[in-house]
């Protein structure tokens, strides 16, 4: 039997609620519904779940992520191996995109809290939090600022997602061991991504949303750390800075001339 997107998300929301032990209305409504499921996926820990879901949520996930898809490798360049691109990382068809994550390293567990870190986990799937939460069980300890860890991107249009900590700045006040450990997340992503023989990888604004790095300074460290990477490692990795905002747009375009 062939589901359709809102009996998928009927389906889906249900097995949620019934691990919370909770029962609430579907809405009729898609997007509704979808913020519905979304918050439930959030909340939802690194637990196991049966086969007939991973099938109907990746079933689900693939055709609502294959809207509005760019292909990175078709973009124009900014500069010699540099790419900027406004819009939702999430529709990228790259081969990696770059998770600003937190030290757990489970993805955002509020619900519905507009941060990459969530948007991605919810595109990707349960499977990722699962994978994350496989990586952190092995390595015994929480994940230090400025390294990178790769997994699949599961039912994003990314085959891969780089995941990295960035560091946190109080009162916008960036000291030289801040600045050091922002420039060791770019570069710990772009060596990894090397390694793993990526053609492209696509990087999120690390640090400057919840954890208060200043934009400005941000942009500097991010495009002088890839310039300097790329030229010193002799690599062939075509890297796309990710903007959202025309703020965020007209400051990498600035540090890209």
């Amino acid at each position: 039997m062939i589901m359709s997107q809102l009996e998928r998300l009927d389906y889906l929301i249900s097995y949620m609620q019934k691990e919370k032990d909770i029962t609430v209305t579907v809405p009729e409504n898609f997007d509704a519904a979808f913020e519905v499921f979304r918050g439930l996926a959030n909340e939802r820990p690194a637990d196991a779940v049966t086969d007939e879901f991973i099938e109907i949520q990746d079933a689900f996930l693939k055709e609502y992520n294959a809207e509005d898809v760019t292909d990175a490798g078709l973009l124009t360049e900014a500069a010699d191996q540099l790419y900027l691109w406004q819009g939702d990382i999430t529709t990228l068809k790259a081969d990696a995109i770059v998770n600003a994550a937190n030290p757990d390293m489970l993805g955002c567990l509020i619900p519905n809290h507009d941060c990459i870190d969530n948007i991605i986990h919810t595109k990707a799937g349960v499977e990722l939090r699962l994978e994350c939460a496989r990586i952190m069980e092995a390595q015994g300890r929480k994940e230090a600022v400025g390294r990178a860890k790769i997994t699949s991107g599961y039912n994003l249009t990314a085959d891969h997602v780089l995941h990295t900590v960035g560091p946190y700045v109080r009162d916008g006040k960036v000291s030289p061991m801040k600045a050091d450990l922002l420039k060791k997340c770019y570069t710990s992503c772009l060596k990894l991504a090397d390694q793993q023989g990526l053609k492209n990888i696509v990087f999120c604004s690390i640090s400057t949303g919840v954890f208060g790095f200043p934009k400005e300074a941000a942009a500097k460290i991010a495009v002088d750390t890839v310039e300097e990477y790329l030229n010193n490692a002799n690599s062939e990795l075509e890297v796309i800075f990710n903007v959202f905002d025309d703020e965020d747009l007209n400051i990498y375009r600035k540090h890209l001339i």
